[in-house]
């Protein structure tokens, strides 16, 4: 966290340097004389588009389609694929059986009240407050009685 606000303030400080430099150079640009009006550019020819000819319209489309094709070519049979499933000669061993566990039988009966409350707190020693005098950090007595 530390080094991230050193880089923050040398930001800061680099960013301010730098806009010094562009203050002077703007102030120095207002104080200068007014500019003479520049001078006028002569109109330029615009050039000449080319003219293109069209061949004319376009040939209309035929509206039936010529009969001297060749019929499309039959699609190869495919050997069919057997729909049903041999079954599989592996079988599973049988599951091992569970041992009988014993009976728990009945359960003990919960107490009736539920203990309330929380433990006492052990004593704290107490710590003194008053400060001693130090005759070190007195003020030294005054010579004169006001």
């Amino acid at each position: 966290m530390a080094s991230f606000n050193c880089l923050a303030l040398a930001f800061l400080i680099a960013l301010s340097f730098a806009s010094i430099d562009v203050g002077v150079a703007a102030r120095h640009l207002l104080q200068q004389p007014q500019p003479q009006s520049l001078p006028s550019f002569p109109n330029l020819p615009t050039p000449s588009r080319p003219s293109f000819s069209w061949p004319g319209p376009l040939p209309p489309l035929p509206t039936t389609l010529p009969t001297g094709l060749p019929p499309l070519p039959s699609i190869p049979s495919v050997p069919t694929i057997p729909t049903a499933v041999p079954p599989i000669p592996f079988s599973f061993p049988p599951l091992p059986s569970f041992p009988n566990l014993p009976n728990p039988g009945a359960l003990p009966p919960l107490p009736a009240t539920l203990p309330r409350g929380l433990p006492p707190l052990p004593n704290i020693p107490s710590i003194p407050t008053a400060v001693p005098s130090i005759a070190f950090f007195s003020p030294p007595p005054s010579r004169s009685t006001p």
